[in-house]
């Protein structure tokens, strides 16, 4: 099942004395937040709509400036709140992208039909995405996302084609 909603940022702090809140992006592109009228914030298990009145930088962090929120005490409520996006409003990705959080929970074969596991997590090592995937014990295998060893991701199947090339496990 696809998720409904897509985590863009965490609130870490707040900014200034005029209430602006800091956020740590979880995306790649952190221009995206100047594209966004509104934003909803998860708060006490609860998503709220927010709307978003100005959007700065500082070093690789957002500073949003949102409606009603006006000073320091005001901002400190949303610290550690996580803001998100519904995916009806996100853009559509290029051919042959796609957001990790579809890709988590895929199950992982080689192009042999060997099982390795599901995908349990990705990060950024700088170079490339490393999918981390887990077998049934628990042991973990590092795939770099690159042409020669991902070879085929079906979303309709749930399932992803690697290449072992040498080295990897």
């Amino acid at each position: 099942m696809k998720q409904e909603y897509f985590e863009i940022g965490q609130i870490v702090n707040h900014f200034g004395i005029k209430g602006m809140i800091k956020v740590n992006p979880f995306t790649d592109d952190i221009s995206k937040f100047e594209r966004l009228e509104s934003i909803l914030i998860e708060k006490d298990g609860k998503l709220n709509t927010i709307q978003i009145e100005e959007v700065k930088y500082s070093k690789n962090q957002v500073l949003l400036k949102i409606k009603g929120v006006n000073t320091i005490e005001e901002a400190e409520k949303y610290r550690g709140c996580y803001l998100k996006i519904a995916r009806k409003d996100m853009e559509e990705l290029p051919e042959g992208t796609y957001y990790i959080a579809d890709l988590i929970g895929l199950t992982v074969y080689t192009d042999k039909q060997v099982l390795l596991g599901t995908v349990a997590d990705i990060y950024n090592s700088g170079a490339n995405d490393i999918y981390v995937v887990k077998d049934e014990r628990g042991k973990q295998i590092l795939l770099p996302a690159i042409k020669d060893v991902i070879k085929q991701i079906d979303m309709e199947q749930e399932k992803i084609i690697v290449h072992l090339i040498k080295g990897l496990i």
